[in-house]
């Protein structure tokens, strides 16, 4: 079985710019790609899972996230980090767009896109590892049964003192991406057990 770190996208991989459509609006982070490369050295699959509402909003259609998507595959692969897929879950339960109405297992904090990723890779999530930073990407992770790893960027200096009163709390902090990696690196390499 495999092993991956499950990214969420904005505030963690890419900068947190509210609404994104196209990869022009994209603000980057001058650490991303090194990060990506460090999980990627440590023999980890470096996934996307992200919630992207604002299809469901009205203020982007899917095809344009999908495509936004590639792109920024294709920027991280061109600077030898590799990202093996991006998942995005368009749904929100009181969205505007009638097709993207749903309560979806698949929006964090809900661990459908992390489940979904385990069958799609062959993942043993238990040597699986989530970064975020927000508390639902936390959640999420816990729920699907992953180490957690909250990051200070984008919004995470305010989930972290959120999550210090209510929980539930990561397995590690860090102020970026780049730190998170670096502990991720120190984790058990391949076939060996995790305590």
């Amino acid at each position: 079985m495999n092993q991956a770190v499950f990214l969420d996208r904005d505030g963690t991989l890419i900068q947190d710019l509210g609404y994104i459509c196209d990869f022009s609006q994209i603000g980057f982070f001058p650490f991303a790609a090194d990060a990506v490369q460090t999980m990627n050295r440590a023999g980890y699959l470096a996934i996307v899972v992200s919630n992207q509402s604002a299809v469901a909003r009205g203020l982007c259609s899917e095809s344009q996230i999908i495509e936004m998507h590639r792109r920024l595959q294709n920027h991280f692969k061109e600077q030898g980090a590799e990202i093996a897929a991006f998942y995005h879950c368009p749904f929100l339960a009181d969205g505007k767009i009638a097709a993207y109405r749903l309560d979806s297992p698949w929006r964090k904090p809900a661990p459908g896109m992390l489940l979904q990723a385990a069958s799609d890779f062959d993942l043993d999530l238990d040597r699986c590892v989530m970064v975020g930073d927000k508390a639902d990407d936390i959640e999420a992770g816990k729920r699907a049964g992953c180490l957690t790893i909250l990051v200070r960027s984008g919004q995470g200096r305010a989930s972290e003192a959120a999550l210090a009163r209510t929980g539930p709390a990561p397995d590690h902090t860090a102020d970026d991406l780049l730190a998170a990696a670096r502990i991720i690196a120190t984790l058990s390499p391949p076939g060996v057990e995790r305590d």
